[in-house]
C-alpha cells in the first residue's frame, strides 16, 4: 500500500460517522478515491478450475443475494457490501460502517442526542433484489435496522437513504443474532416488501413481527397504510423466523414460536399470505411436525414441496430432513381458514381446530359456506390472523449427524436434488427418491466448524451453487460429471444428475447427451443397465502368423443410424466391425502389423476396443501367440512346453518344430495340443521323453560307470534308426557320451550311455550333475522331470578314519592306507591296503583347563578319530583320572566331545584320556586342574539402584571354567570379557529399591558367594544445578554440576546427541560397538570421543571427574562442524539426566567457535612489536559467547599473559614485563596462543622492543642553522612529540583504567558471590511471596495520571469549587464542555489550537506539557484519532528540524507533540510493563532496597554504606551488628499495648538504625504483601519494646535520654536503648505528636520518602546527627558556588576517591549485576513479540527519514532513542513509583539514577571512553556499556527486520486501549482546565480559526464562541 493509500485508510474510520450518519454530507474526494482502491484489497482466491472462492480479510460475511437476470451476486457483510460477478470476481464494494450508534437510541443527527453511542459495526441483516426497479435493498443492524437502496450495477451508489427515519421505517432487527427474513413481491404497478423479524432490543417492541412495506413512493420502507401482523405482546410468542419463500400465488414464512400465550413449549410453523394481499387479511399459519424430531432449523420451497430441516429428537442423529407436499400444506391451511370463516374454528367433533392468534380482538366467525371461495385472500370482515391447531406431520426422509443450517433444492431431468449445508461447513447433496433421501456426495466447503449460511443459492442456469459462510463465498458445481473419467466411476458416484453417454464416451448431464432418449445411449446410476463390456471373445486368442476373424459379444450395444458404424481397434490397427445383435465380428491384423513379442515371452497382448468414431464403447485385451517362441522358452522339454501351453500349438517330433494348426511336414507324425479333443496323440504325456534314471543314481568319482535311462514314446520318430548321445553338464565342461537304445517294449525302452570314469573338481562330497539325451544331430528328447546323476568322492568330507567308517554304507567308502592314507571308494583300494581298524584318538585342544572341585563343568575336547558315533565314546573319557560324562547333543563325529567333569579334590591335575575300544587310548598334552575359586572383595562397594556400575570382583582362581556368570542379589551382572585370574568385571543391573545385595559368582555348576562384603545399592544420584550452560563448539569448557550422591557414580559422562550430515558422520564417528575385549593387566582403553548410534545420530562424550559427593566437574564435549545438537545429558552409570533438568530448565547451548584476528596487521607470521607496559588488545568475534574471562588462558611463549577484560569483540591481557622464552626450540620468538577450552588459537609471534630514546638534536645541524630556524624547528618537534605522547598516554590510560577496574572487581569477586548468594535466597523467598500477593502494580488510571501529570501528587485534577448560587450554572457548563469535547474531534480545530497556543510567548514549556496531557486525557477514548494528530504534528516537527539540526529532534520535551508522544508511548506500553518488563524491574528495585538495608544509612545526611552513587556513599567506617526483632503483628495491625494475641514476625534490622528506620523496616516486613498506599504511615505508629510480662518501653528518635554534646544531639538507635538480638517489639498507634524527627511529614506526602534532615534538624542551635556529624555545606550554599569552582571540586573529589570506597561501589555493582542485566534484557529483547506500538512508531520514524532524505543512520538511531528509550524507559527506571505502589527511598533513588545513566550511555552512538578523570558513576559500568550498546543496536535491527505493523492491527490495539481509562469526571475536569488555557488566549485562537478558509467553512470559530457562552455565561457576540 502506498503512502497516499495508507493515509486514506487511516482517515477512513474518523470520517465514517459523518459520511454515513443521518446527515448525508457530501462525500469527500479522497473517500471516493479510497472506494476505487478498495477492490485491490479483496482479491478472490481461485482454487481450481470451475470452483471459485471469494473472501475479504478480517470481514464477516452475513447475507447473499442473486440478481436473476444479470447473474450478479451481492454479499452483505459487516461494514461492507460486495458486488461480485457470476464467477466471484469483485466488481464493486461499498463501505457501510462502522458508525456511531446505539441500539437504545433512535437514529440521530447530533451525537449529543445519544450519549451512549459508540462506534458500532454494521452487520447486514437483510439483502434483497428488486428486479422491477433494478435496485438492491440492504438493511443493516445500526440505526434501528433502517434500509437503503443501491444501484444493482454499482452497489457503491446509494439511491435512497432515509435522512430522518421514523418508527415506521425501522425494518431489520438491530441485534445481529436475531434473524430478519424478507421478500420482494410484485404488486399491481409496484413492488412490495414483506419483512418478518424476531424480537430485538427495547426499542423494537412496537415493530410487528410481519409487515408489508412499500419500496417506492415518498417514504420507502414505510409500512404506513399497509398490512402489519398486529401482536398483543410479541414477547409472549417470541417468533424466530427461519425463511421466507414465494411461489406464483402465495408467500410462505417458516418460523418457530411458543405454542400459545400460556404455553412455554416452542413449535414449528409455516404461515401463508396471498401475494396480492397488501393488508395481510389472508394470513394463515399451521404447525409443522417432523415425526420424532425437534424444531425446524432451515427450510426451502421446492416446486410442489416445502423442505424442512429439523433439530434432532432426544436420541439419535443431530438433524432430520422432512418434506411437506405443498398440496397438503395448502389443504391444511384452507381447512383452518374454512373452519375459522364458517364454523367458528370448530371441527366436526366440536374441538377447536382453528383460532385467531397473537392476542388480537378478532375471533373466528360463522360466515356463509361460500365465503372461503368468495374471499380467497380474505377481506376486512374476515377474521385474521388465523392459526390452525392441527399440525401437518411428515416422516423423516433422511437423518444426518450434524445440525442443518441451510437448504436449497433443484429439479432437473425429472429428479429433485436437495443441497444441505450443515453447521460444520459441509455441503451434502441428497437425491430425494420417493419417501427417502440418499446422500450421494458430501464435501467440506467452508472452514471446519463454520456454519453454512441459510442463503444457499442456485444460479439461474441450475449449474452452480453459491455457498456462503461467515468467511467466504464458494461457487460449487451442482453436478461434477466431467470429473469422472470412465463409465464405472460415473455410475459408482451415484449422482442422479450424471450418467454415462455411451457414444460420446464421457460422464454428462442427461441434457448434454445428444441421444439420451434412445435406449442404451445414456446409462444412469439408478437404472437397470450397466456399463458396456465385452462379455466373451471367440476365439480368445489367435496365432500371429495368420489373419482371422474375432467375434465379440457386447450386451446392450446401442443402435446406430444407417450411415454410422462401429470399428475394432487392435492397438493401433483398425478394422471395420460387423454387428449382428450383441455380436460384433472383426478381422485381426496381419503379422507385419503386430509388434514383436517382448523378450522372454511367447505372445503379445494388445488392447481390443470397440470404437464409435474416436470413442471406445467397450474394451478388453486380446493376445496373439507364436508357437515357435513357445519351444524356445523351455529347452529341457520343448515338446511338453509346446503341447502343454495356453495356445493351440502342436509338436512335430521328427523336425522338432512347434506349429499352429495342421502344419507338420508330410509323412511326419503330429503330437497335438492338450487343448484338442477327440484326438489320441495329444498333450505332454504323448511327447518322446526321458522318464528317469534306471541306474546307478550314485556314481563314484574315478570309477568307470555305465548309466542307463528310461525313455518313452520314441515310436513317433519315423524313418531309419538314429544315433543317441548322453550329455552330462559337469562343472566347467559339457561331456558327451555315445548311447544306444536297447530293450524296447511297446512305447518304453532303455538307453545305455557308454561306461566312463568321471573326475570333476569337487569342493563338496556329493555333486548332482544334470543329464539329458539327444537323438540324431542335436534333437533333444524331453526330460519328463529334472534329471541328474549324483557324483560322490569318498575323500571329500572324510578327513580321518573315523569319518570314513561313519560314512553311508551305500557309498562303499573304505579307509585306505596305500600311499597317503585317505578315504576311497572300495574297489579303488587294493585289498591289502584296506584298514578295518582306525588309529588311536588324537587330542588337539581342551577347553577350559581349569574347573571347580565340585565338577559339573562342560569340557570341550577337539581332535581327530574321536569315535565313529556317540556309542564309541560314551564311557571312554576321563579327566585327571576322574570319569567325564560325554553329552550326546554336543558330540560331533570324530572331532569333538563335550563331557561333564566329575568331582575331585582341590589341586587334582592330570591329562585328558580318550580310550575307544579295540584301540590304544588318546592322551592330551594339556593338563586339567581342579582348583577352588575364592571371592575376596568388591570394588566399588556401592552404586546407584539404577545400575550401570562397573563392578570389579577380586579373588583367586577366578579364571575357573569357561562359563563364568555373576549375580548381584537376584539380578544378573553381565560379565565383561576376559575373566582374569584375580578379577571379574561386570556391570550391575537396575534394582527395585536401595539396600544390600549379596554378590555371587557361578563357575559352571559351582557357586561362590561373597557374604563378607555385600554390594550396597544406594539411592540414585540427583542433579540439582549445572552451570555454565553454554560452550563453544570446540568444547572443553568446565561445567560444574552440583547434586547429591554423586560419589557413587563410577564413570560419569557428559554426552551430546548430534544430528549430522553424512560427511560429518564419515569423518568423526565410529560405529556403536560393544565394549572392546581387554587383556588382563592392560590399562583400560580411552573412550572414543564420538560414536555413531543405531539411529544414525552421533554421540559425543567426555568423562567427568567426581570432585565430591555433591560436585562433578565435566568438560563440554566438542561438537563437529555441520552437526546440530539435539540433546545434552549426563550419564551417571544407568541414570540419564537431561542438562535442562539439571540446570533448572536452562538448555545447554553451543555457540560458534570464537574467531581472533592475528596480532600483527601484516599477517599471522609477521611478529607483533610489543612495547613493555602496554596492554595487549586482541580483536575478534564472539569471544565471550561461550566462556568467561577467568577460563581463558593466554600464553606468550612459556609465560602467561593475564587476561584482564573479555568482551564480545575484544580481549585485553597484561603481558609479562620481560620477553618470555619460546616453547618451541626451533623458533626464536615466543608465540601468542589463546586457549579457550579446547579451542587453541595461535595468533603469531611477539617481539618485545625497548621504548625508543629520543636522540639529542645534532650539534652539526645547530651550527649550520640560524638561531631562529633552530628555535622554530625545536618548537614544532616539541609540540609533535607532546601530542603523540598525550595521545598514547590517553589510550594507555583508558586501557589501564579498564584493567584497574577489572582487578578491583576481581578483588571483590568473593565478596560479591557471597552477597549475591544471600541476595538470591532473599529474592527466591520474595518470588514465593509474590505468587500469593502479586507485584503491586498501580491500576491503569493512577498510572496514566502519574505519567501525564508528574509531580502533582495523587490528585492531579481538582474540580473547580462552586460558589454559592452556582448550582444552576452546572448544566450549561457541562453542556459547553461536552461541545468542546465534540469540537476537539475536528482535526483542523485541534491542530489550529495547538499551533496557536505554541506561538504565544507567555505559553511556557510547563504549560505546553500540561495542555498536552489534558488533551491526552480528553481524547483517551479516541486513541486512533489522537495517534493521527500525533503523526501529523511529528511530521511538522521533523520538517522544522530538518533545516536546522535533525539530531536535536525529540531531544527534550519542549513542544506539545513531544509530551503527546511521551503519553502515547506510556499508554501503549502499559500492558508490556505489566506482563514482561514489570517483574525484572520490580525484582531490581527490591534487590536494591535489600542491599541498602543490609548496611547502615545515615538518617540525617542520607548517606549509605551500600550504594552505587559515590555522592551518597558513607565513607566513614561505622561498626554495626545485624539484629532480628520479633514483631508482634496483631490482627488489628498494631493494636493497643497488651494485645498479645498476634503472630510473631521476624524483622531484620541493624543496631545502628534510628527508631524511624526500624519502624520502616518492620512495616516492610509486616506488610510485605500489601501495596504501600494501603499501609499505615510510619509517623502514625510508635515502636514499643516489650520485655517480660509488664515491661513496655516506647522507643523514639528523640527523647529525654538522647545524648547531646556541644550543640550536637545524636538520634536514638537500638544500640542506644541496648535492645538485644531476638527482642520482641510491637507497633502501637501514636498517642502524641512529639518524638519523631520527621513528624512534619504528614500523610499528604504519598511517596513515603525519607527526607534527609540536614537543615530541618537545626532547631534552637542544636544540630542533629546520626552516624557521622555533617561537615558539608548545605545544598543551597552549594548551588551558589561558581560553575568553575564546582567543576574543579568535583574533579578533585573524583580523583581523590580512595580505592577502598571504589571497592565498596564495585561490590554493590557486582551483587546487583544480574538484576540490572535482567531488566535491560527484558526492555531490549525481541525474543517475545515486540509491542506493536514500538514497531509502528519506529516504522513511522523510518518513513519520516525517508521522506526528508535523511540517510545518516546515526540520526535515525538518535530519533528512536529519544522517542522510546530515553523518553519512556529511562523515566520508568528512575521513577518506578509510576508503575508500582511502592516506597522509593532517597538511596534507592540515587542508585536507580546511576543505572538509568548507564542505560542512557548505552543508547548513545558516540564511543564511550573513560579516563582517570571520569566520574566514578561512569567508571562503574565502563566494561558493560559496550555490551549494552550492542543490545540496543540489535534491538533496533531486529525491529527493523520484523514484519511491518499493519494499520488494522494498530487500530485494533488502539481501540482496545481506548477503553482502559473510564474516569468520566476526570475527563470533564481535564476539559475544564483545557478551556481555561483556551480562555487565556481566546482572542488569538478565534483569530486563527477565522483566518483559516476551511475553518470558516466549518464555522469553527462560531462553535468555539458558543462554547464560551455556555461555559462563561456570556452572550453570543
Amino acid at each position: 500500500m502506498g503512502l497516499h493509500q495508507r493515509h486514506a485508510a487511516q482517515e477512513m474510520p474518523l470520517l465514517l460517522p459523518f459520511t454515513l450518519g443521518p446527515a448525508m454530507a457530501p462525500r469527500p474526494p479522497f473517500i471516493a478515491r479510497l472506494l476505487l482502491m478498495l477492490p485491490l484489497l479483496y482479491q478472490p482466491l481461485t482454487l481450481t478450475a470451475g470452483a471459485h472462492r471469494f473472501s475479504a480479510p478480517n470481514t464477516t460475511l452475513n447475507r447473499l443475494a442473486l440478481a436473476p437476470g444479470r447473474g450478479a451476486l451481492y454479499v452483505g457483510a459487516v461494514n461492507h457490501l460486495f458486488q461480485l460477478s457470476p464467477d466471484l470476481q469483485l466488481e464493486s464494494v461499498a463501505i457501510t460502517g462502522p458508525v456511531f450508534d446505539s441500539p437504545d437510541c433512535v437514529p440521530f443527527r447530533d451525537p449529543a442526542e445519544c450519549p451512549q453511542a459508540r462506534l458500532t459495526d454494521n452487520a447486514n441483516q437483510l439483502l434483497l433484489v428488486s428486479g422491477r426497479a433494478q435496485e438492491l435493498v440492504a438493511c443493516g443492524q445500526v440505526r434501528q435496522g433502517v434500509c437503503e437502496k443501491r444501484r444493482l450495477d454499482d452497489v457503491a451508489q446509494v439511491l435512497y437513504q432515509a435522512e430522518d427515519p421514523g418508527d415506521g421505517q425501522f425494518v431489520a432487527a438491530n441485534t445481529p443474532g436475531v434473524a430478519t427474513v424478507g421478500l420482494v413481491v410484485p404488486g399491481p404497478g409496484r413492488d412490495l416488501l414483506l419483512v418478518a423479524r424476531g424480537l430485538a432490543g427495547k426499542l423494537s417492541g412496537g415493530v410487528p413481527p410481519l409487515t408489508v412495506r412499500q419500496l417506492a413512493g415518498p417514504q420507502p420502507f414505510s409500512s404506513e397504510g399497509l398490512g402489519r401482523l398486529v401482536v398483543g405482546d410479541l414477547s409472549d410468542y417470541n417468533n424466530s423466523y427461519v425463511g421466507a419463500f414465494a411461489d406464483t400465488r402465495s408467500a410462505y414464512f417458516v418460523f418457530r414460536r411458543r405454542g400459545a400465550r400460556t404455553q412455554a413449549e416452542y413449535c414449528s410453523y409455516v404461515a401463508r399470505v396471498c401475494l396480492g394481499d397488501a393488508n395481510l387479511y389472508s394470513y394463515v399459519e399451521v404447525p409443522l411436525t417432523c415425526r420424532g424430531q425437534g424444531l425446524i432449523q432451515a427450510a426451502f420451497l421446492a416446486p410442489g414441496t416445502l423442505l424442512g430441516a429439523f433439530a434432532a429428537g432426544p436420541k439419535g442423529p443431530q438433524a432430520a430432513l422432512c418434506a411437506f407436499p405443498l398440496a397438503q400444506l395448502d389443504g391444511s391451511m384452507e381447512r383452518a381458514r374454512r373452519l375459522c370463516y364458517t364454523a367458528g374454528g370448530r371441527g366436526p367433533s366440536g374441538a377447536e381446530e382453528a383460532t385467531v392468534e397473537y392476542g388480537v380482538t378478532s375471533r373466528c366467525v360463522t360466515l356463509p359456506p361460500d365465503s372461503p371461495e368468495s374471499y380467497p385472500c380474505g377481506d376486512e370482515h374476515t377474521p385474521s390472523p388465523i392459526a390452525g391447531r392441527q399440525p401437518l406431520e411428515a416422516g423423516p426422509l433422511l437423518q444426518l449427524p450434524h445440525s442443518i443450517s441451510a437448504i436449497a433444492a433443484l429439479q432437473a431431468d425429472g429428479h429433485t436434488i436437495a443441497f444441505l449445508g450443515d453447521a460444520q461447513g459441509q455441503l451434502h447433496k441428497v437425491f430425494l427418491n420417493g419417501t427417502q433421501g440418499q446422500v450421494y456426495h458430501s464435501q467440506q466447503v467452508g472452514p471446519p466448524g463454520s456454519a453454512i449460511s441459510p442463503d444457499l443459492l442456485v444460479d439461474s442456469s441450475g449449474s452452480h451453487l453459491y455457498v456462503l459462510t461467515s468467511q467466504q463465498v464458494d461457487r460449487v458445481p451442482v453436478a461434477a460429471c466431467p470429473q469422472f473419467p470412465n463409465c464405472t466411476s460415473c455410475l459408482q458416484a451415484r449422482d442422479p444428475l450424471c450418467g454415462w453417454c455411451v457414444l460420446q464416451g464421457r460422464c454428462t448431464r442427461k441434457g448434454q447427451c445428444r441421444r439420451a432418449a434412445q435406449p442404451n445411449q445414456w446409462l444412469w446410476s439408478y437404472g437397470d443397465n450397466c456399463c458396456l463390456h465385452v462379455q466373451s471373445l471367440l476365439p480368445a486368442h489367435h496365432p500371429r502368423q495368420e489373419q482371422g476373424q474375432v467375434t465379440l459379444s457386447v450386451p446392450w450395444l446401442p443402435a446406430l443410424a444407417p450411415d454410422e458404424y462401429f470399428h475394432c481397434a487392435f492397438g493401433d490397427y483398425e478394422s471395420l466391425a460387423h454387428v449382428e445383435g450383441p455380436n460384433v465380428a472383426c478381422v485381426t491384423p496381419p503379422q507385419d502389423q503386430l509388434p514383436l513379442n517382448p523378450p522372454g515371452t511367447d505372445h503379445i497382448t494388445l488392447p481390443l476396443a470397440l470404437m464409435f468414431e474416436d470413442v471406445a464403447v467397450a474394451a478388453t485385451n486380446f493376445s496373439f501367440y507364436d508357437c515357435g517362441a513357445v519351444q524356445a522358452l523351455e529347452v529341457a522339454a520343448p515338446c511338453r512346453a509346446c503341447v502343454g501351453s495356453l495356445w493351440r500349438c502342436h509338436w512335430c517330433p521328427q523336425s522338432s518344430l512347434c506349429v499352429y494348426g495342421e502344419h507338420c511336414p508330410e509323412g511326419e507324425r503330429t503330437i497335438y495340443s492338450a487343448l484338442e479333443v477327440d484326438v489320441q496323440v495329444r498333450g505332454p504325456w504323448a511327447c518322446p521323453q526321458v522318464k528317469g534314471l534306471a541306474g546307478p543314481l550314485l556314481v563314484p568319482v574315478g570309477w568307470e560307470s555305465r548309466l542307463a535311462l528310461y525313455v518313452q514314446n520314441l515310436q513317433h520318430f519315423r524313418g531309419p534308426p538314429a544315433s543317441y548321445h548322453c550329455w552330462l553338464e559337469l562343472p566347467g565342461e559339457l561331456q558327451k557320451l555315445p548311447a544306444s537304445l536297447e530293450e524296447t517294449t511297446g512305447d518304453t525302452g532303455l538307453i545305455y550311455c557308454r561306461a566312463q570314469q568321471f573326475r570333476p573338481t569337487m569342493a563338496q562330497r556329493e555333486l548332482p550333475v544334470p543329464i539329458y539325451v539327444t537323438r540324431g544331430e542335436g534333437q533333444r528328447l524331453d526330460n519328463a522331470r529334472t534329471l541328474h546323476v549324483t557324483l560322490y568322492d569318498c575323500a571329500v568330507g572324510h578327513p580321518d578314519c573315523s569319518h570314513c567308517q561313519a560314512a553311508n554304507g551305500s557309498l562303499g567308502c573304505l579307509w585306505c592306507s596305500q600311499g597317503q592314507p585317505a578315504c576311497r571308494y572300495g574297489p579303488l583300494c587294493p585289498p591289502g591296503a584296506v584298514e578295518l581298524l582306525c588309529p588311536m584318538p588324537s587330542i588337539d585342544t581342551v577347553e577350559p583347563l581349569t574347573g571347580p572341585p565340585e565338577g559339573g563343568l562342560a569340557l570341550t575336547i577337539l581332535g581327530s578319530n574321536l569315535g565313529r558315533d556317540f556309542a564309541d565314546v560314551q564311557d571312554a573319557v576321563s579327566v585327571a583320572g576322574r570319569p567325564c560324562s560325554p553329552d550326546p547333543s554336543f558330540y560331533r563325529t570324530s572331532d569333538r566331545i563335550v563331557c561333564v567333569t566329575s568331582p575331585a579334590p582341590n589341586g587334582t591335575v592330570g591329562p585328558i584320556r580318550v580310550a575307544i575300544k579295540s584301540r590304544p587310548p588318546g592322551i592330551s598334552t594339556q593338563h586339567f586342574t581342579y582348583q577352588d575359586p575364592v571371592l575376596l572383595s568388591l570394588s566399588p562397594q556401592w552404586g546407584p539402584q539404577a545400575g550401570g556400575t562397573q563392578l570389579t570382583i577380586h579373588g583367586q582362581h577366578l579364571q575357573t571354567g569357561g562359563n563364568v556368570s555373576a549375580f548381584v542379589g537376584s539380578q544378573p551382572c553381565p560379565v565383561w570379557e576376559p575373566v582374569c585370574p584375580e578379577a571379574i568385571v561386570c556391570r550391575t543391573m537396575p534394582q527395585a529399591s536401595p539396600g544390600e545385595a549379596v554378590v555371587r559368582v557361578v563357575f559352571g555348576r559351582a557357586q561362590r558367594t561373597l557374604l563378607a562384603s555385600p554390594f550396597h545399592y544406594t539411592a540414585n544420584p540427583q542433579l540439582l544445578a549445572a552451570e555454565p550452560s553454554v560452550s563453544f563448539r570446540g568444547g572443553g569448557r568446565l561445567i560444574r554440576v552440583r547434586g547429591t550422591g554423586l560419589d557413587v557414580v563410577r564413570r560419569p559422562l557428559l554426552s551430546v546427541w548430534l544430528e549430522a550430515a553424512a560427511e560429518v558422520q564419515a569423518v568423526g564417528a565410529h560405529p556403536w560397538d560393544p565394549p572392546p575385549r581387554r587383556s588382563c593387566g592392560a590399562p583400560a582403553a580411552a573412550p572414543q570421543a564420538c560414536i555413531q548410534l543405531e539411529t544414525g545420530w552421533l554421540q559425543c562424550s567426555t568423562v567427568c571427574s567426581v570432585n565430591s559427593s555433591s560436585l562433578l566437574l565435566c568438560r563440554s564435549p566438542a561438537v563437529p562442524d555441520g552437526a546440530s545438537p539435539r540433546r545434552v545429558f549426563f550419564s551417571l552409570d544407568n541414570v540419564h539426566v537431561d542438562f535442562a533438568s539439571a540446570s533448572g530448565g536452562q538448555d545447554f547451548l553451543y555457540q560458534p567457535n570464537p574467531r581472533l584476528a592475528p596480532l600483527s596487521r601484516e599477517g599471522p607470521i609477521r611478529p607483533y612489536r610489543l612495547k613493555p607496559g602496554n596492554i595487549l588488545d586482541v580483536e575478534g568475534e564472539g569471544l565471550n559467547l561461550g566462556i568467561s574471562k577467568e577460563e581463558v588462558r593466554v600464553h606468550i611463549g612459556d609465560s602467561e599473559c593475564l587476561v584482564q577484560t573479555l568482551t564480545l569483540t575484544h580481549l585485553y591481557c597484561e603481558p609479562p614485563p620481560r620477553a618470555p622464552h619460546p616453547t618451541n626450540g626451533s623458533s626464536t620468538l615466543p608465540q601468542f596462543v589463546v586457549q579457550m577450552g579446547n579451542v587453541r588459537l595461535a595468533l603469531g609471534p611477539v617481539q618485545y622492543e625497548e621504548e625508543p630514546v629520543l636522540s639529542a638534536f645534532p650539534v652539526e645541524a645547530q651550527v649550520g642553522l640560524g638561531l631562529g630556524a633552530a628555535v622554530l624547528i625545536a618548537a614544532v618537534l616539541l609540540l609533535t612529540l607532546m601530542y603523540r605522547h598525550k595521545s598514547k598516554q590517553a589510550l594507555r590510560d583508558y586501557q589501564k583504567v579498564l584493567v584497574q577496574l577489572e582487578n578491583l572487581e576481581i578483588g571483590v569477586g568473593d565478596q560479591c558471590r557471597k552477597e549475591f548468594t544471600d541476595l538470591m535466597t532473599e529474592m527466591t523467598d520474595l518470588s514465593s511471596d509474590l505468587e500469593a500477593s502479586g507485584i503491586p502494580f498501580l491500576d491503569y488510571c493512577t498510572y496514566a495520571e502519574r505519567v501525564f501529570f508528574p509531580g502533582r501528587g495523587s490528585c492531579p485534577l481538582q474540580p473547580a469549587l462552586e460558589g454559592p448560587g452556582e448550582e444552576g450554572r452546572r448544566a450549561p457548563v457541562h453542556q459547553g464542555l461536552m461541545q468542546l469535547s465534540n469540537l476537539l474531534n475536528s482535526k483542523l480545530f485541534l491542530l489550529t489550537l495547538i499551533h496557536t497556543l505554541e506561538e504565544q510567548p507567555s505559553f511556557s514549556q510547563r504549560d505546553r506539557c500540561h495542555v498536552a496531557s489534558l488533551l491526552s486525557l480528553a481524547l483517551h477514548g479516541k486513541l486512533e484519532y489522537l495517534t493521527d494528530i500525533m503523526r501529523t504534528l511529528l511530521g511538522n516537527l521533523a520538517a522544522h528540524y530538518v533545516h536546522r539540526n535533525p539530531k536535536l529532534m525529540l531531544r527534550r520535551t519542549e513542544t506539545m507533540v513531544e509530551k503527546l508522544l511521551t503519553n502515547w508511548v506510556s499508554i501503549c506500553l502499559y500492558s508490556f510493563l505489566r506482563e514482561v518488563a514489570g517483574e525484572p524491574l520490580y525484582m531490581l528495585l527490591r534487590a536494591i532496597q535489600y542491599q541498602v538495608d543490609k548496611g547502615p544509612v545515615d538518617a540525617v545526611t542520607g548517606k549509605a554504606k551500600r550504594t552505587l552513587n559515590d555522592s551518597r556513599l558513607l565513607r566513614e567506617d561505622v561498626e554495626f551488628q545485624p539484629l532480628t526483632l520479633m514483631v508482634l503483628a496483631s490482627p488489628g495491625a498494631g493494636g493497643a499495648a497488651g494485645s498479645g494475641a498476634g503472630q510473631h514476625v521476624p524483622a531484620r534490622v541493624l543496631d545502628t538504625d534510628t527508631i524511624t528506620q526500624v519502624k520502616e523496616k518492620v512495616l516492610d516486613q509486616v506488610y510485605k504483601g500489601t501495596p504501600f498506599s494501603q499501609r499505615p504511615s510510619v509517623h502514625d505508629l510508635d515502636l514499643e519494646w516489650r520485655s517480660g510480662v509488664a515491661g513496655h518501653l516506647t522507643l523514639s528518635d528523640e527523647d529525654l535520654t538522647s545524648v547531646t554534646q556541644n550543640q550536637w544531639k545524636r538520634l536514638n538507635t537500638l544500640q542506644h536503648y541496648k535492645v538485644p538480638d531476638g527482642a520482641t517489639v510491637g507497633l502501637i498507634p501514636q498517642l502524641h505528636n512529639g518524638g519523631a524527627v520527621s513528624q512534619s511529614l504528614a500523610q499528604s506526602c504519598p511517596s513515603g520518602e525519607n527526607i534527609p534532615m540536614l537543615e530541618d534538624g537545626e532547631e534552637g542551635g542544636v544540630r542533629l546527627w546520626h552516624l557521622v556529624k555533617a561537615t558539608e555545606e548545605p545544598e543551597g550554599a552549594k548551588a551558589r558556588r561558581s560553575s568553575l569552582k564546582e567543576r574543579e571540586r568535583e574533579r578533585a573529589r573524583a580523583k581523590a576517591i580512595p580505592e577502598i570506597y571504589l571497592t565498596r561501589l564495585l561490590s554493590m555493582k557486582g551483587t546487583l549485576q544480574k538484576f540490572v542485566d535482567d531488566t535491560f534484557q527484558a526492555i531490549l529483547s525481541v525474543n517475545r513479540p515486540v509491542p506493536i506500538a514500538v514497531k509502528y512508531l519506529f516504522d513511522f520514524l523510518d518513513e519520516l527519514a525517508e521522506k526528508h532524505g535523511i540517510l545518516d543512520p546515526e540520526t535515525l538511531h538518535i530519533w528512536k532513542t529519544n522517542s522510546l528509550l530515553l523518553r519512556f524507559w529511562v523515566n520508568t527506571l528512575k521513577n518506578p513509583q509510576v508503575i508500582f505502589d511502592v516506597r522509593v527511598s532517597d538511596n534507592v533513588d540515587a542508585i536507580l539514577a546511576v543505572i538509568a545513566q548507564t542505560f542512557m550511555d548505552s543508547c548513545t552512538v558516540s564511543e564511550h571512553k573513560v579516563g582517570r578523570d571520569s566520574p566514578v558513576n561512569k567508571l562503574l559500568y565502563a566494561r558493560e556499556i559496550p555490551r549494552y550498546k550492542q543490545m540496543v543496536e540489535r534491538y533496533y535491527s531486529d525491529i527493523r527486520q520484523s514484519s511491518p505493523a499493519s494499520y488494522q492491527e494498530m487500530n485494533s490495539t488502539l481501540a482496545e486501549l481506548s477503553g482502559n481509562y473510564t474516569s468520566a469526571p476526570h475527563c470533564l475536569e481535564a476539559l475544564q482546565e483545557l478551556y481555561s488555557h483556551i480562555h487565556r488566549y481566546y482572542d488569538q485562537v478565534i483569530s486563527a480559526l477565522e483566518e483559516d478558509p476551511m475553518g470558516q467553512k466549518m464555522q469553527l470559530a462560531c462553535r468555539l464562541q458558543q462554547i464560551a457562552a455556555l461555559v462563561e455565561n456570556k452572550e453570543d457576540p
